[in-house]
C-alpha cells in the first residue's frame, strides 16, 4: 500500500512538472502568435526530434489532466507558475520573473511613494528569513513600533519563515486603508503588530550634525532621484561648516546602480575608476567619476551584514578611491547586477547580467567589503542604539575615527 501511495505521489509530481513545462511552451506559442519557431527556442536540428517528442508527451499529459484532474484548472495561474518555475530552475536567487501585479509593486519600490506599511526588507543569507532593514520615517510601520532587525515570522497568521523577500513583500503590501497583522521575532521575543496600510512617501536621506561638528547622512536605499537629494542635503551640511562626514549604509539593501554612481562622483576625483563590471563573456566595462568632487572633508562609512549591492559599490569605491574609512561589520556580499526587462503584458523579468568588482579589482560577490574597524554589536545593543545614539557603538567608533 505504501509503495502504491509513493508511486501515485511520484506520478502526481510528474504531472505537475510536465504541466508546468507544457504551459511554458504554450506561453511561447502565444507570444509568437501561436507558432513555435525552434530557432527562437535555441533548439538545433539535432535536438528537433527530442523537442517534438517532448511536445507530444506534454500534450498527452495535458489531455489527461483535463480528463481526470479532480479540481479546478486555472490556466492563468498555471502559466505564471510554469514561467516562475522555469526561471527558478536557473538556481540564481536574484533572477526573478514578476507577474503584472508583482511588477507594479517592484516598480513602485524604486519610485517616490507606494501603498503599504513603509518598511525596507532584506533576506538573511543562511536562513532566507526576511528581516526588516529599516522603517520609513513617519510610516505606519514606524508608528506601530516595528524596528530594524525584526525577523518577520508570520503575515496575517501565515508562517513566512524562509519564504523569501519577494513573497513576504507581496503579502505585506496592499491597498491603502486595509490592515495587515505582522508577527516578528525581536531578539528572543515574539511580538505581534496590526498595521494599517497607507500611501507612504519615501525619504532617501536623513541628515544631522553630530558632536565635534561632524555631519551625518543615513540612507536606507538607492531609489530614483536619491542622488539629487543626497547632493542637496550634503550642501546644507556643508553650509554648517562640518569638519567630517559619516555616511550610514547599515541595513541598506541596495537599489539603482546609476544613482549610487552619481553619489560616488561627489566623493571621488574626476576620471578615477569607481566600478568595474564583467559580463558573461568576460567583457569588462569601467565606470569613471564624471564630475568634480564636492566632498573634501574626511569620511567614514558605516556598514553591517545587511549592507548589500549598491551599498557595497559605494563603500568599496569610497574606501579605495576617496580614502574613506569603513566601520562596522563585513557587508552582505551581493556583487552582481540585475537588469529589469518589462514585458508587453505588464509582467517582467529581472536578470543577473554582470558581476561587479571594486576599483582595485577586488571581488565582492559572496565576500563582501571588510571594514577597517570591525565593531560587532548584538541585537540588544542595536535596539538600544535606536533609542539613544550615544549607545550606538558603531556610530561612536566612526566619530572617534573622525576626531
Amino acid at each position: 500500500m505504501k509503495e502504491q501511495q509513493k508511486g501515485n505521489l511520484s506520478k502526481s509530481i510528474m504531472l505537475i512538472i510536465v504541466t508546468a513545462l507544457l504551459t511554458f511552451i504554450i506561453t511561447i506559442m502565444l507570444v509568437n502568435n501561436n507558432t513555435i519557431k525552434l530557432e527562437d527556442l535555441g533548439v538545433s536540428e539535432v535536438e528537433d526530434s527530442k523537442y517534438n517528442a517532448l511536445v507530444s508527451t506534454l500534450k498527452n499529459f495535458k489531455e489527461l489532466l483535463d480528463e481526470e484532474y479532480k479540481g479546478e484548472i486555472n490556466e492563468s495561474d498555471m502559466l505564471e507558475g510554469a514561467i516562475k518555475g522555469y526561471i527558478e530552475g536557473l538556481g540564481d536567487e536574484y533572477t526573478e520573473y514578476f507577474t503584472k501585479e508583482e511588477m507594479e509593486e517592484f516598480t513602485e519600490d524604486t519610485e517616490g511613494e507606494f501603498e503599504g506599511i513603509g518598511v525596507y526588507i532584506g533576506q538573511e543569507k543562511e536562513t532566507e528569513n526576511v528581516v526588516i532593514l529599516s522603517t520609513i520615517k513617519d510610516s505606519p510601520a514606524e508608528k506601530a513600533g516595528l524596528q530594524a532587525g525584526d525577523i518577520i515570522t508570520k503575515v496575517d497568521g501565515e508562517d513566512v519563515l524562509g519564504a523569501g523577500s519577494s513573497l513576504v513583500s507581496s503579502k505585506v503590501r496592499g491597498e491603502s486603508g486595509t490592515e495587515v497583522k505582522i508577527e516578528v521575532k525581536r531578539n528572543d521575543e515574539t511580538k505581534e503588530f496590526t498595521v494599517k496600510r497607507e500611501n507612504v512617501q519615501m525619504y532617501h536621506v536623513e541628515t544631522k550634525v553630530l558632536e565635534n561638528n561632524i555631519g551625518y547622512m543615513g540612507m536606507s536605499t538607492f531609489n530614483e532621484n536619491c542622488a539629487q537629494e543626497f547632493e542637496q542635503k550634503y550642501k546644507e551640511l556643508q553650509e554648517q561648516n562640518i569638519t567630517g562626514l559619516v555616511v550610514d549604509l547599515r541595513y541598506n539593501g541596495g537599489g539603482l546602480v546609476d544613482e549610487v554612481l552619481d553619489i560616488v562622483d561627489l566623493f571621488v576625483d574626476k576620471g578615477k575608476d569607481v566600478l568595474i563590471t564583467v559580463d558573461k563573456n568576460g567583457k569588462e566595462e569601467i565606470e569613471k567619476a564624471k564630475r568634480e568632487k564636492i566632498v573634501t572633508v574626511p569620511v567614514v562609512v558605516l556598514v553591517n551584514e545587511y549592507s548589500a549591492s549598491a551599498s557595497e559599490i559605494m563603500a568599496a569605491a569610497l574606501k579605495e578611491q576617496a580614502n574613506a574609512k569603513i566601520v562596522g561589520k563585513t557587508t552582505y556580499g551581493k556583487g552582481v547586477i540585475q537588469v529589469l526587462h518589462p514585458l508587453k503584458d505588464g509582467s517582467g523579468i529581472k536578470v543577473t547580467v554582470k558581476e561587479y568588482l571594486t576599483p582595485n579589482r577586488n571581488t565582492i560577490n559572496k565576500v563582501g567589503v571588510t571594514p577597517d574597524y570591525e565593531v560587532d554589536v548584538t541585537e540588544e545593543q542595536m535596539d538600544e542604539a535606536l533609542e539613544d545614539s550615544s549607545k550606538d557603538l558603531q556610530l561612536q567608533k566612526a566619530i572617534e575615527v573622525l576626531k
